[in-house]
């Protein structure tokens, strides 16, 4: 199966959402949490996510996560991970219940695809202020692709995937790759050794993948968002593909906010002030550029 057989498979019953003035999403991805170990990459930027988390529920998005959101490869218990991040699971769960939140899986937490993984695995969290569990997100259903459709020119829409559907390894034989960077590379890394098929880590990887979905987009005429790579992509012209980039760069993290049918790419990292306190600065990388011309 080609690259651009895997891309149709993920759009052909893909969930729709509307999209239009009224509508603000914030798309973020490859969050990777772990369990809170050294070999966790989402712990360094944790302080960042849940502030960046709570500024977009407080002023109405809905948070739609493009895949490894968990890191499913190098941990096997989803518990734990949960228990570790309880406060941006808490987040999620207010997500939840307002039905403003929505994930895909990608190749790190491809087992989220598996039915009634959700009622299984993220049924609740323990809730350290009452001390007992609460309801996560029991019926969410984890999709390969969700399509954001214009509600005045239905014709023109957003495409959503995780992007890994551009590596044969990170698709096809996820298996194989996960159990390498489970069992060789994950104890090779605390040595400084780097996975050196990862998209993310290995640069001609990295370009390959992007050039494979950026040839999808364009031969479909369609408007692509993916992670996968964590290199964060918004050009200020039009373009056919876009990427959302990650939240484990060692000193930001990054998104992209669609509001009034324009996408911003948005960087969240730590800043000074002139009486030397820090805090958390949202900072526009580029952007807002109209989706549709």
């Amino acid at each position: 199966m080609s690259t651009a057989s895997r891309l149709n498979h993920a759009f052909e019953n893909a969930p729709e959402l509307p999209l239009g003035t009224g509508t603000k999403y914030v798309l973020i991805s490859d969050c990777h949490r772990g369990i809170g170990t050294s070999s966790d990459n989402f712990l360094k930027n944790q302080h960042l996510y849940f502030a960046a988390l709570k500024h977009y529920y407080q002023t109405g998005f809905t948070y739609i996560e493009l895949g490894d959101g968990d890191e499913l490869w190098e941990n096997r218990n989803m518990e734990s991970i949960i228990e570790v991040h309880s406060n941006v699971f808490w987040l999620f769960s207010l997500f939840y219940r307002e039905d403003r939140l929505y994930m895909l899986y990608g190749n790190h937490d491809m087992i989220k695809k598996k039915r009634h993984y959700s009622a299984k695995k993220c049924n609740t969290y323990f809730c350290t202020e009452s001390q007992k569990p609460q309801p996560l997100f029991p019926e969410l259903i984890f999709h390969e692709g969700i399509i954001l459709r214009s509600s005045k020119q239905p014709d023109q829409a957003l495409y959503l995937t995780h992007g890994h559907q551009a590596s044969l390894l990170n698709s096809t034989f996820w298996p194989l790759s996960q159990f390498f960077v489970r069992y060789l590379w994950r104890p090779l890394e605390n040595f400084g050794v780097l996975d050196p098929t990862s998209a993310a880590k290995n640069y001609h990887v990295k370009n390959k993948c992007e050039e494979r979905l950026n040839e999808w987009a364009d031969r479909q005429g369609k408007i692509l968002i993916t992670g996968h790579t964590h290199r964060p992509v918004l050009p200020e012209e039009p373009a056919c593909y876009y990427n959302t980039g990650s939240c484990v760069h060692p000193r930001c993290i990054t998104c992209i906010e669609i509001e009034n049918c324009s996408m911003t790419l948005v960087k969240w990292s730590m800043s000074a002030r002139a009486d030397s306190t820090l805090y958390v600065a949202r900072e526009v990388l580029s952007g807002p550029v109209s989706l549709f011309h």
